[in-house]
């Protein structure tokens, strides 16, 4: 469509212009001006729009997935969140895609590895492990779980476990656009007993402040592959002690590679967010698509002028450049998000822009 401004295309079609197109479409080819206001927009024009998962609603449907199918025939049981506005790439927000994954007791999932970056947020259940390159894990709930790009990875459950659920969010979408995408089954379908100590990594590269003398990594990606709940509050509320926080996203802190203190994987980064009771932030937007996940507590979150009410284990989005403010409803407890996000690649990229919402004291007006 055309624009009345200089520098912008604005050509009038004519049956001269008509006939010149149809002659440049037998080349595989095309005038700019007939695309560039739709190729390089003003501002970002995200397809993806604000959803909210609700737990309650998909956890049912998530369970029978059991009775449907099994590990082996699925490859990989999950249930995956589809934004409306990107059903084509099977992406829950921008290029990031998230699912959520069911196993039993007993349950083990086949090892393979892939170009894609991959984590894990334990949602619920006990006996939930993960092998990353011979490194295995154990989990419990509102852990954070790294399968970086190219590592050979499997989980399950052990046999004296619960039935487990956890959200999967991958850079899929992204991977696949950039055609480098690829997938291989563990030649023996399951990784080696390789010795390691139970949660060696963490134990390891987990302790503040602190580097192993003698240690080598040389990977792009964080070599702690769990981030545990525990910990990750506790410097939550201790963090809150020290600092007003953002007026844009409460007390927020980034999941790091220890090695060197960047995003914890090249093209994902992770964050975990308190909110005090009864906090509301200001409306901002930046460049970036978000997943969150409700970690605790229950409140709010404003998206493009449309009011979104959460709970715990709740998943909701916010697509690049789109306003967006949280808030707590409890007046007496806080409450938590985590959020995986593709900033590395934003960032990387010299990306990324920020801005705050000016008018209304901050607040965005709410659709009825």
């Amino acid at each position: 469509m055309g624009e009345n401004v200089i520098g912008r295309a604005n050509v009038e079609d004519t049956p001269e212009l008509k006939a010149y197109y149809r002659d440049l479409e037998k080349f595989e080819a095309g005038a700019l001006w007939t695309v560039a206001n739709k190729i390089e927009p003003w501002q970002p024009q995200s397809a993806s729009v604000p959803v909210l998962w609700r737990y309650s609603d998909l956890r049912e449907h998530v369970l029978r997935s059991v009775e449907l199918v099994s590990p082996e025939k699925a490859g990989r049981r999950v249930i995956y969140l589809s934004n409306p506005g990107r059903r084509d790439v099977s992406a829950a927000v921008g290029w990031l895609y998230s699912g959520l994954q069911v196993m039993h007791p007993g349950e083990v999932a086949s090892a393979h590895a892939h170009s894609a970056s991959a984590l894990r947020f334990i949602m619920e259940g006990e006996g939930a492990y993960t092998i990353v390159d011979g490194h295995k894990m154990t989990l419990g709930a509102r852990d954070f779980v790294l399968t970086p790009n190219g590592t050979w990875h499997e989980h399950g459950v052990e046999a004296d476990g619960s039935v487990c659920i956890w959200q999967d969010g991958l850079d899929i979408p992204l991977v696949n656009a950039l055609e480098a995408n690829f997938f291989v089954v563990h030649p023996k379908i399951q990784q080696e007993d390789s010795r390691y100590p139970v949660d060696d990594m963490t134990r390891t590269w987990g302790n503040p402040g602190l580097r192993p003398a003698d240690s080598r990594w040389a990977n792009g990606y964080s070599p702690m592959f769990k981030y545990e709940w525990e910990p990750t509050y506790e410097s939550l509320q201790k963090y809150a002690a020290a600092t007003d926080g953002s007026p844009y996203d409460g007390i927020l802190m980034n999941y790091v590679n220890p090695v060197t203190g960047g995003h914890v994987m090249q093209t994902i980064g992770a964050s975990m967010q308190l909110l005090r009771p009864g906090e509301r932030t200001k409306s901002h937007r930046h460049t970036g698509s978000f997943v969150y996940q409700v970690a605790k507590g229950h409140g709010y979150s404003v998206i493009g002028g449309k009011r979104f009410e959460w709970r715990e284990r709740d998943i909701f989005c916010v697509p690049s450049w789109a306003w967006h403010e949280h808030g707590n409803a409890s007046e007496s407890e806080d409450a938590c998000l985590f959020c995986f996000n593709d900033l590395p690649v934003i960032e990387g990229l010299g990306l990324y822009r920020e801005e705050a919402y000016g008018d209304n004291a901050g607040h965005q007006p709410v659709a009825a």
